[in-house]
């Protein structure tokens, strides 16, 4: 779900967070934001979704994160950056189904082909990435 299909930019107010609520912030084609959006339908966890505008960043977001990157997962009071690192919280937190292998070995080869998946972020679009993480999936 999305509080607004805009994207928030500089000037804008913080919208409220209640309690207890995931908040995804990300920019619509994003593609590290999309990995944590798969994560989350894959799970079916609700959560909220906030657009930042990378380019003219609220000030409100950059007391959050200090580089203004995205995506960033907040919740009460607690704050998660780095799309993988969301990624393997959201796995171990809400553990069915289960994304990663348990057996260590199985679990290692799974994240060396997600590493080599990002590297080609860079040399394909939004949508040629989104099926490259659907093909290794």
């Amino acid at each position: 779900m999305s509080i607004s299909p805009k994207a928030f930019s500089q000037g804008s107010s913080e919208p409220p967070l209640a309690n207890g609520v995931l908040r995804l912030y990300g920019m619509r084609f994003c593609p590290y934001t999309q990995r944590v959006k798969l994560v989350l339908a894959a799970k079916n966890i609700p959560y909220e979704t906030v657009n930042i505008n990378l380019k003219s960043t609220p000030d409100w977001y950059l007391k959050k994160h200090p580089k203004g990157r995205v995506p960033l997962l907040e919740w009460d009071d607690k704050k998660l950056m780095e799309s993988l690192v969301i990624c393997d919280y959201l796995d171990e937190k809400y553990p069915e189904p289960r994304l990663w292998h348990q057996e260590p070995y199985e679990k290692a080869i799974s994240k060396i082909a997600v590493e080599l998946v990002s590297k080609l972020y860079e040399h394909f679009d939004t949508n040629s990435t989104a099926i490259l993480l659907i093909a290794f999936s």
